[in-house]
């Protein structure tokens, strides 16, 4: 299993969400999360953004599907011409996951 964590612009997690869902991937934990990239911020004019607002997608999926999940967040969150700010996506690996209701290991 990994955990796959996508910091998105918010404008596109409702079509980031609707394009996992219409996949086969509904079960997704979304956080809203300040930062900058590598650009260190945004100035427009004499205003300078230290923290610019993301949305941080979470999803637990199978080893063999991690390549898919993420080209489908990839291909969705994208902007059509590839912006600064377009987001990141971390891929790290789930030792265990438990359901709590039901007691049972796994997804």
């Amino acid at each position: 299993m990994v955990m796959i964590r996508a910091i998105i612009r918010p404008e596109k997690v409702d079509e980031t969400l609707k394009t996992l869902a219409d996949a086969g991937y509904p079960a997704v934990t979304k956080i809203e999360v300040y930062g900058r990239g590598k650009q260190k911020g945004l100035q427009v004019g004499s205003v300078f953004y230290d923290e610019l607002p993301k949305e941080m997608l979470m999803i637990v999926v199978d080893d063999e599907v991690e390549e898919k999940v993420c080209s489908l967040i990839i291909g969705t969150a994208r902007t059509g011409e590839g912006n600064f700010g377009d987001g990141r996506i971390f891929v790290t690996p789930i030792k265990k996951a438990y359901t709590i209701s039901s007691k049972t290991e796994g997804l």
